[in-house]
């Protein structure tokens, strides 16, 4: 894990437990008045909201660095708000700039450190959801095929649960692509059936082309493994 991810990973967690014994009554006017406490907190909204519109600015030029750096800082002042939403929210693109980078070990940490005790705590399914398909990616970016297949395994169960149709498709295509990667071809087979069914049953096409390249993929691999 690199030292930035390290870093990140310790302040929040330092962060997390100083909000949670942060008195505002030290911050209120000497008569009990709020004004100062919710001028701080709008101050630290506008930053956050800020540094994550800037980070996207620099994810969309594909400066992932940036983009990780400046996610950063509008997840600590998230965090400082206790805005719990927003602050799960970058840290997810905190990951996911990892993952760009090529940096599957710390997006794992941060994901595994961060975003799933942050929405456990929240008790956002949703936000679990999230969390559980990112890590099934990551995991299958990193060749770690069990790891990966659970994970899609617990979003296909989150999404039953939330009635998300979309999501469930997406965790039987990553759970396909893990089949692909162990060479279980057949299996896999069956999963983007499944999956083509499911989308028919929902009117949309949005996942037709990436079935169509793992079928195509399938094919080019059994094909290949004749021949030899």
């Amino acid at each position: 894990m690199t030292k930035i991810a390290l870093a990140f990973i310790s302040l929040f967690a330092s962060f997390q437990v100083h909000a949670q014994n942060f008195d505002k009554s030290d911050y209120q006017e000497p008569n009990g008045g709020g004004a100062i406490n919710i001028a701080v907190s709008k101050f630290d909204l506008e930053d956050g909201n800020t540094f994550y519109e800037e980070a996207e600015d620099s994810e969309k030029k594909g400066d992932y660095n940036e983009a990780l750096t400046l996610f950063g800082k509008a997840a600590f002042e998230y965090n400082a708000i206790k805005n719990f939403n927003k602050y799960g929210q970058a840290v997810i693109k905190m990951s996911n700039m990892h993952y760009h980078l090529g940096r599957f070990t710390d997006a794992e940490q941060i994901l595994l450190n961060v975003a799933l005790k942050n929405y456990s705590k929240m008790g956002s399914k949703s936000g679990l959801m999230t969390s559980y398909s990112l890590l099934g990616k990551v995991y299958l970016a990193n060749s770690k095929y069990t790891q990966s297949m659970w994970f899609y395994t617990q979003q296909g169960i989150l999404a039953k649960q939330l009635k998300s149709n979309n999501a469930f498709i997406e965790s039987v295509l990553g759970i396909a692509q893990v089949k692909i990667k162990k060479k279980d071809f057949t299996l896999a087979l069956r999963d983007l059936k499944s999956a083509e069914w499911l989308a028919s049953s929902i009117k949309t096409n949005q996942y037709k082309d990436q079935i169509k390249d793992a079928r195509e993929l399938i094919a080019s691999k059994t094909t290949s493994k004749a021949k030899s």
